[in-house]
């Protein structure tokens, strides 16, 4: 940013162009846009960050990211608790549900295995899943990582950790493009996917 800008602005500018995809002339107008506002939104917008980095936890059980100990999927009776759809995050189980075709649980695995990136298995939350299917009653794992090389890895690392477990662990059968993100997908692909899913 410019000099004549004052040190406030270029904090705050500075500190958007730090979130993902947002650069320095978009956080520069985001920078503008806030201290447009009056000190009651600005509070509002504070207070809504400040509980959400408080509240906001990781479900016991599929570890998405809920403000209770389990989140309103886990808690469900109606789902189909012995079908666990694994995913990278957050964002890939709301794409999922905006289908409203799958009726069963997930597991989020809050990232996939990188090696490149120093992202290891022991970072992923793959253990809590093996503690999951280890309490018994799970007959399917639907591995809904992304049609990239670390999402295959990952799908593979896990599909091979299962097997001994006599589980049916499928893949979805990407309509997708090769490369493509899962949160971006329309819900017709993703509903296509995930009834042609194939077994690993």
């Amino acid at each position: 940013m410019a000099d004549h800008n004052a040190l406030p602005l270029v904090v705050l500018t500075e500190h958007f162009a730090r979130l993902p995809g947002i650069g320095m002339k978009t956080a520069e107008r985001l920078a503008y846009y806030m201290i447009s506002r009056s000190h009651e939104e600005i509070d509002s917008f504070a207070d809504a960050l400040r509980a959400a980095k408080k509240e906001i936890r990781y479900c016991s059980c599929c570890q998405n990211l809920t403000d209770r100990e389990i989140c309103p999927i886990c808690d469900d009776d109606r789902r189909e608790h012995d079908v666990i759809c694994v995913v990278e995050g957050p964002k890939d189980v709301s794409a999922f549900e905006r289908t409203n075709e799958y009726n069963g649980v997930y597991h989020v695995l809050h990232g996939l295995i990188s090696p490149i990136d120093g992202v290891m298995p022991d970072q992923l939350k793959i253990r809590e899943l093996l503690a999951r299917i280890q309490k018994g009653n799970v007959k399917e794992v639907i591995m809904a990582t992304n049609p990239t090389v670390e999402g295959d890895a990952t799908a593979m690392y896990i599909a091979r950790l299962l097997k001994p477990m006599d589980i049916t662990v499928t893949r979805l059968a990407f309509g997708l493009p090769v490369g493509g993100i899962l949160e971006y997908a329309d819900e017709v692909t993703l509903y296509k996917s995930l009834h042609n899913r194939s077994e690993m």
